[in-house]
């Protein structure tokens, strides 16, 4: 098989069933069509997974760590890997299908992606289920599956100091899972490096479920390129687009924490479980607060300008010499903001104990949102809770709850399950501000004042996010950049048509414009047909009646709401752009076969 410049050519294969270990050849044309990182990664999951219903905690469902083609290059931000397979936390309103769910799909920085690269793999597929706890070992082309039994139980924080000296090297690079996913709580994140995180969608659960606690990777070899010096310009340019910029030097002052006030003035933020746009004590935990009494340390994903990850110690308070990262802008808002917490130090105790326990704080945020609501309404009372007085902004209630979450522990149960099994179970109507989309959770932007970020929840392939995009186009593009690695904070830094000459300069194929801008499109619409064939269809496509009925009501933002006429036009206008049949959301036979998709068309019911 002929192998494309700048890619290694195939993935390194794992069955934990078996013990087996190889490399799974990756055609030139996947990599032409579907690029690298979350479109590689699709196209895989779509061959690995023929037939829909799958059960995502089964040894069938693929887990796949999937770095882009600019990974392992000196490249400012493009270190991103994604984490694909199927999801554990969505599901369908109706499916034929007992398992059925959508595609997972989490992104996450820091130095992992970079060094799947240097092993000589263009990503890693792990497939079945260990008998006991185990944990990947990856050592250029020295693969073995090794007793990780000593580590089962172990928080993300102290895992990572002794695992690091288990390995007895610091040149590893390593990913790994806390007790959430042991416990295969449905929305349990892969943590790396202490705090960053492939968070969403439920794929630290799926690791646990193959009873896979830790990846650990190192590398000694460097992918090729097909043109130098073109190369050589192109990042010249590259790093140009960074230099000294205003963009630039926000990030490396408050990273997304500068956000955090912003949104609240702006009426944009989640507070009080998206009930209210904006927290009257956010300056509390804002950036700015955070750069004079906690952060110490700004550091960086490999080869990256940015440097927007904080780190620092509460110095004082309740909760004095906690040293941690944070808070980001979701973080913050999910685990402040939403549940009134304005305490800076309490903030970081919850952000620690959720990172530590390798929870989402996307969804876990929404989810104690959600009961500390259902708790003031009178929908759940205390013994309900095992004796917990979740009312608003209480921290030490925030952090057990996290406890029994991560552990499956009395409510905690329930609780791991989402808003909303949570809502379904208590009725009283309390599905109208069980915040999430397909299943999926939203994240800390509300959609009263914007109504766009409802069409990217609504309409995303992994259930809601906000990264999603607002438009057919925006998605496409985002689609790309985790494709190709970049960090979507950075992309601004490419000027146009810079990341289809680093593209070509690697892999040697020439990219103009439309054929680039139909890669994500493919990307996109392959993951829709996923979904389609599992059984989601326009109903699934929502958001909870809140955002219709009920009005902010505080902030400069008072009174905004959705208007259904209005948000209808929008889902139309968009399944016009998709050419998705509005009535099914079933992509086109036209569109997929001029995607180059007939191969996904051919297995869609009608």
């Amino acid at each position: 098989m002929s192998r494309l410049p700048g890619y290694w050519g195939s993935v390194l294969e794992v069955d934990l069933s078996t013990g087996r270990t190889g490399r799974r050849e990756i055609p030139a044309a996947d990599y032409e069509q579907f690029i690298g990182g979350r479109g590689l990664g699709m196209k895989l999951l779509w061959d690995l997974l023929p037939e829909p219903g799958v059960d995502p905690l089964g040894p069938d469902n693929p887990l796949l760590f999937m770095p882009g083609p600019f990974a392992g290059f000196p490249l400012p931000s493009a270190s991103r890997t994604c984490v694909v397979t199927k999801s554990p936390i969505t599901a369908p309103v109706a499916s034929p299908h007992r398992h059925a769910s959508t595609v997972s799909y989490s992104n996450m920085g820091g130095f992992i992606g970079p060094e799947i690269r240097f092993a000589g793999y263009d990503g890693i597929l792990v497939r079945g289920r260990a008998a006991a706890p185990v944990y990947l070992y990856v050592d250029d082309d020295r693969v073995e599956i090794r007793d990780a039994g000593r580590f089962w139980g172990m928080g993300t924080d102290a895992f990572d100091r002794a695992f690091t000296e288990a390995l007895g090297d610091r040149r590893f690079r390593t990913c790994y899972i806390g007790p959430a996913g042991e416990n295969v709580v449905p929305y349990a994140s892969v943590i790396n490096t202490a705090a960053r995180a492939a968070g969403r969608a439920g794929t630290g659960c799926v690791m646990g479920a193959k009873n896979l606690k830790a990846v650990a990777v190192r590398g000694s070899r460097q992918p090729d390129v097909a043109a130098h010096k073109r190369f050589l310009e192109a990042l010249d340019k590259a790093r140009a687009g960074f230099r000294g910029t205003p963009s630039t030097e926000n990030w490396r002052r408050y990273g997304t924490g500068s956000a955090l006030v912003a949104s609240s003035d702006n009426g944009t933020q989640a507070v009080r479980n998206f009930r209210e746009g904006t927290f009257e004590h956010i300056e509390r935990i804002g950036g700015l607060a955070a750069r004079r009494a906690v952060w110490q340390r700004d550091f960086a994903c490999y080869a990256c300008p940015l440097a927007c990850k904080k780190a620092g110690r509460v110095a004082d308070g309740p909760y004095p010499g906690l040293v941690h990262d944070g808070p980001e802008y979701e973080t913050g808002t999910m685990l402040g903001a939403n549940l009134l917490i304005g305490d800076l130090g309490g903030v970081q105790r919850a952000i620690w104990h959720a990172d530590d326990l390798g929870l989402d704080i996307i969804s876990v945020g929404g989810v104690i949102g959600f009961l500390m609501e259902a708790y003031e309404r009178g929908c759940i009372d205390r013994d309900a809770l095992d004796g917990l007085d979740l009312a608003w902004g209480g921290v030490d209630a925030t952090v057990e709850l996290l406890h029994r979450i991560a552990h499956r522990e009395g409510v905690g149960d329930d609780a791991a399950r989402g808003v909303r099994h949570l809502a379904g179970r208590m009725g009283h109507e309390t599905a109208k501000f069980a915040i999430h989309s397909k299943g999926h959770g939203f994240a800390a932007w509300n959609v009263h004042v914007q109504p766009g970020y409802g069409v990217s929840y609504a309409t995303s392939n992994r259930g809601a996010c906000h990264l999603n995009g607002f438009t057919p186009d925006r998605q496409n593009g985002t689609a790309l950049v985790d494709s190709v690695g970049v960090c979507l904070f950075a992309r601004g830094g490419y000027a146009a048509g810079l990341v289809e000459q680093v593209l070509e300069s690697i892999s040697g194929r020439g990219w103009v414009d439309a054929d680039y801008a139909a890669a994500g499109e493919r990307v996109f619409n392959l993951e829709k047909c996923f979904n389609y064939r599992e059984g989601f269809r326009r109903s699934d496509d929502s958001i909870p009646d809140r955002f219709f009925e009920e009005p902010l009501t505080v902030g400069p933002r008072k009174g905004a709401v959705v208007a259904r006429d209005a948000w209808d036009r929008m889902m139309a206008e968009y399944y016009a752009k998709r050419d998705w049949d509005p009535a099914t959301t079933r992509p086109a036979d036209a569109r997929l076969q001029a995607l180059g998709l007939e191969f996904a068309r051919v297995k869609l019911p009608a």
